[in-house]
């Protein structure tokens, strides 16, 4: 793929579109002062290739510019119109592509509507590249994504940015963005040859098959640890079932045969029936008639003592009356006194103011008391039997309540042992229940490990087979001998340019790993940066990215057939030049020399690479100057030339 035309169409679509024409298979030079737009060319190429941050200027583009449009032709002699909108932020994704054959051309304004996006546009492009379907898988074990490969890593090979031609420490387009450096290195190696879809499948599978015998293997290990774990606790299983009666005479170091069909005889025991009692009622029966007995003793014990007390009161009580009734009998051996006149003192024969009683008066009484005391002895009789009757009753209560306590201990020594009878059902079902759980997770002694065993070697047995395929294709050792290849243009070309350690035995080439230059030399190796001064960092740029291409233009790799160099004189001028072409102290027989090169690469791939370079200088050798595709300085009538036309502006 080679550029035909850039296009810069205006916001209104009232003026006629800024073209900039290029020819395909020769050197393209741009040339003019500084801050005439020539950077942004290479920007807007890149853009218009799908990518989906700009990176161009502010002004005076964004205050002009609508649509950028770049019109390219492939191998097969076919054309695509590739167009993006200026984006309204810092990213857009939206774009127009056309096909055609060689009749197409730039569309005309009002065309300019988006069609597609960046995605399908880098698809068709790279369709039209002859990019495989190829979808670069990462080692396994990384953290990276895999990727479609497509012109979006081929287009990193052609351009060098003026601050990367003449970078001290890296080689590729946008190599210092984060993930660049290894997206380049991951599609290097199919860029050249050194591998394609098939290599990148066969490294999948081996991937794959490795993944799956990590797999296989930790399934195996769980497995035997879960056979180990089952082996104990089938073991443990047997001792409990032994101790709960469900098995006997289990041997003391069963195999794993044995423990699982003597785990299936313990499930296979029918389960205990549950213990249907009515202890309960009958205990709930003896409390109750415990707790009547209580009571009656109780009222029994309150009639006795109620008994006891009359019976000491009626002993004091009748012995004070046999006290007087035998002092009053003494009244007898009275003689004439009995009629004493009661209502005179018999001692001073005074009047007293209350009579005494009479004699007669207090024999009275005594023959009362005297009847009352037999009465009373009469009543001791009735009242001794009814407290011996009382007494029996009580007797026989307590009688009663020592049985009723009897019965309720022994009810609840029989209560215990159902108790213990229903706990060990209880645990047998339990068990049981295990036993259940431990067989279905246990779908054989030893048929799971056999399959599982059997599919780790047969995924070793994969494993080995796309590791024999792999070790053939080598893709490392192949992409360092394509590289030995670039790197002998490289060492020819950079003796040709006399640049720093270029000198016989050294040699220059491109270090892989560190995607940059290295100077191999007998005693060492020279890293990029030690080369020394930007003379040296831009000219080894330009051999390495021309070697590069000359090697995928001979062997007609899928890379866009053009290079586009920013700036690869500005080491032998001062910084930012009004007109490097006027400038008299600047090293013109070495810029010859770099520009000469460029002019002998392109006639060396006979057409099949182009080279557009925008830069200061302006030399007039015939060559040269028939290299020019615009020069962006005044004009006779001092009207400068611009990337955005002056009239735009006003």
């Amino acid at each position: 793929m080679q550029l035909l035309a850039l296009a810069l169409y205006h916001q209104d679509n009232r003026q006629l579109p800024r073209v900039l024409r290029f020819r395909p298979g020769r050197l393209n030079i741009l040339t003019g002062e500084s801050e005439t737009g020539k950077s942004g060319v290479l920007a807007i190429i890149d853009f218009c290739l799908g990518r989906t941050k700009p990176g161009l200027p502010d002004n005076p583009i964004d205050r002009t510019v609508g649509w950028y449009a770049l019109l390219v032709e492939f191998q097969d002699g076919g054309r695509m119109v590739l167009a993006r909108p200026r984006p309204a932020g810092e990213t857009t994704n939206e774009a127009f592509v056309r096909s055609g054959d060689q009749s197409l051309s730039l569309p005309g304004a009002g065309e300019l509507v988006a069609n597609t996006n960046a995605a399908a546009l880098r698809g068709e492009v790279s369709a039209h590249l002859g990019i495989e379907d190829f979808r670069f898988q990462p080692p396994a074990g990384t953290a990276r994504y895999a990727f479609d490969v497509s012109v979006a890593q081929g287009a990193l090979f052609c351009f060098q940015n003026q601050d990367e031609i003449a970078a001290s420490k890296t080689l590729f387009h946008r190599q210092t963005e984060d993930g660049i450096a290894q997206a380049i290195k991951d599609t290097l190696p199919y860029f050249l040859g050194a591998a394609g879809p098939e290599q990148a499948l066969r490294q999948h599978r081996l991937g794959e098959a490795r993944r799956e015998v990590r797999a296989a293997q930790r399934k195996l290990d769980t497995a035997r640890r879960q056979r180990e774990v089952l082996d104990t606790n089938g073991i443990t299983l047997l001792r409990l079932a032994e101790n709960e009666g469900l098995l006997s005479d289990v041997p003391a170091a069963p195999d794993a045969d044995t423990v699982h069909e003597l785990l299936r005889q313990a499930l296979s025991v029918p389960p205990l029936a549950p213990i249907n009692s009515d202890i309960g009622d009958r205990r709930q029966e003896l409390n109750e008639e415990r707790r009547t007995l209580r009571a009656q003793l109780q009222e029994f014990d309150a009639a006795l003592a109620t008994v006891d007390r009359w019976q000491r009161r009626s002993f004091d009580f009748t012995g004070e009356l046999h006290l007087q009734v035998d002092r009053l009998k003494t009244l007898d051996l009275l003689g004439p006194e009995q009629d004493h006149d009661t209502g005179v003192c018999p001692m001073c024969t005074q009047r007293l103011e209350h009579r005494d009683p009479s004699v007669q008066d207090i024999v009275t009484l005594t023959n009362r008391l005297s009847e009352e005391l037999e009465q009373a002895a009469g009543v001791q009789p009735v009242r001794q039997e009814h407290l011996r009757s009382l007494q029996a009753q009580r007797e026989s209560l307590a009688e009663r309540l020592k049985t009723n306590g009897v019965l309720l201990k022994e009810l609840m020594a029989s209560d215990e042992h159902l108790v213990r009878l229903q706990e060990q059902h209880l645990r047998a079902a339990h068990l049981q229940g295990r036993i259940a759980q431990s067989l279905a997770h246990d779908r054989g002694p030893t048929t799971d490990i056999s399959q599982l065993r059997n599919a780790l070697a047969s995924a070793q047995d994969v494993v080995s087979i796309l590791e024999e395929q792999t070790a053939n294709d080598d893709i490392p050792a192949e992409t360092e001998r394509r590289l030995a290849d670039i790197a002998a243009l490289m060492t020819a070309w950079a003796r040709r340019l006399k640049l720093g350690q270029s000198d016989e035995p050294n040699e220059a080439g491109i270090s892989f790993n560190k995607l940059s230059l290295v100077i191999r030399r007998p005693e060492d190796r020279l890293p990029q940066e030690r080369v020394g001064s930007n003379k040296n960092y831009v000219g080894y740029h330009l051999v390495a990215h021309l070697a590069l291409h000359t090697y995928l233009r001979k062997h007609n790799r899928p890379v866009p057939s053009f290079l586009a160099l920013d700036q690869p004189t500005q080491a032998f001028f001062p910084s930012k030049p009004r007109d490097a072409s006027t400038h008299p102290d600047a090293d013109w027989a070495t810029v010859t020399e770099y520009f000469r090169l460029l002019h002998d690469v392109t006639k060396l791939n006979k057409g099949k690479l182009q080279i557009i370079v925008c830069d200061h200088a302006n030399l007039p050798d015939d060559w040269f100057q028939a290299a020019l595709i615009d020069n962006w300085r005044p004009d006779e009538a001092g009207t400068r030339n611009a990337l955005i036309p002056p009239h735009w502006l006003s």
